[in-house]
């Protein structure tokens, strides 16, 4: 009877933890900056939980059926990781645009190589993070500090959103797609400047150096928020639809996907199917990128390419219909 109430204490305490999750749409990191570190580990925090309430089921107690219900709140949160229920499966026969986004690392695997990729991708719309823009460019690219736009159609007009360079970089530019104009956004957010170092301090030496990785990371979350809101400002005002993507440095169910997401559609939950984790130069993966539209543009695919590894980030990949 006391391993119950034991095992109950830590299941309602996991439990917790994954509605403080949900919290991140709230409350900014300059409030509560350790509330957004939560995203984090909110797979294996899931992981803990639905192995908890099978032990109930094995154990044949009727608080199981309070807990898998409870799972059902979280669906959502699980296909911002993990999706097998694409909506779009019969709309994939036509296409107006095809957009690429892509951090390459500054061409540390190989620059050719990657050029290579991305043109053979022949996308209409192409959205590079962590390019050397020193080197010299083509003049069909939009470019700035770390980032690039590159597309076959006329350019309306474009801005930058982020211009301090060693913060990341955003910008926008409106482009005319056959008559239509869409809002584009490239998202680079500032980095957290991890060195796998750290995460071998902490293998050797347990959770003891854990603090100093924490308090690496804060600062980049209360960052993140400054930059969200002249981001979100352009979204807001734009007349036009809007297709918002890039490297966020953040994960699903953190207060920068809820807040740069908001009122527009994650693609990979409408189009996407599998793992969208597109990043993979640590041990765990974690999904950084995205593209995000306005309801009004239909995500017909969404792939993150895994069979490539020509930077530490996998390239995205998703084709629209424009409505």
């Amino acid at each position: 009877m006391k391993s119950n109430q034991i095992l109950l204490f830590i299941h309602i305490v996991v439990a917790v933890l994954l509605l403080c999750t949900l919290g991140n749409a709230w409350i900014p990191p300059n409030l509560l900056g350790t509330l957004n570190l939560l995203s984090l580990g909110f797979p294996y925090i899931m992981a803990t939980y639905l192995i908890l309430t099978l032990v109930w089921v094995f154990k044949k107690q009727k608080i199981a059926i309070a807990f898998a219900l409870g799972t059902l709140v979280f669906v959502n949160p699980i296909r911002r990781w993990v999706n097998f229920s694409p909506k779009t499966e019969n709309l994939k026969t036509i296409r107006d645009i095809k957009v690429l986004t892509f951090n390459v690392k500054y061409g540390e695997y190989g620059w050719d190589k990657v050029k290579d990729y991305i043109k053979a991708q022949d996308a209409d719309i192409i959205l590079v993070q962590e390019k050397d823009t020193n080197r010299a460019l083509r003049r069909d690219l939009i470019k700035y500090p770390s980032v690039i736009l590159k597309t076959k159609h006329k350019i309306v007009r474009q801005a930058e959103l982020i211009d301090e360079k060693a913060r990341g970089n955003s910008f926008y530019a409106d482009i005319d797609i056959n008559g239509k104009i869409i809002r584009i956004i490239n998202v680079y957010l500032e980095p957290f400047r991890l060195h796998k170092s750290m995460f071998t301090k902490l293998d050797a030496l347990g959770f003891g150096n854990i603090s100093t990785l924490l308090s690496h990371m804060t600062p980049t979350f209360q960052a993140h928020e400054d930059q969200v809101k002249r981001i979100r400002k352009m979204v807001d005002l734009s007349p036009y639809p809007v297709i918002l993507a890039g490297d966020f440095n953040s994960v699903p169910n953190s207060y920068e996907y809820y807040n740069l997401g908001k009122d527009l559609q994650d693609a990979f939950l409408v189009a996407g199917k599998g793992s969208a984790s597109s990043f993979h130069d640590y041990k765990v993966p974690l999904r950084i990128d995205y593209i995000f539209t306005s309801k009004s543009i239909i995500p017909l695919s969404y792939k993150v390419d895994q069979s490539v590894k020509l930077s530490d980030h996998y390239p995205v990949i998703a084709e629209f219909l424009l409505n």
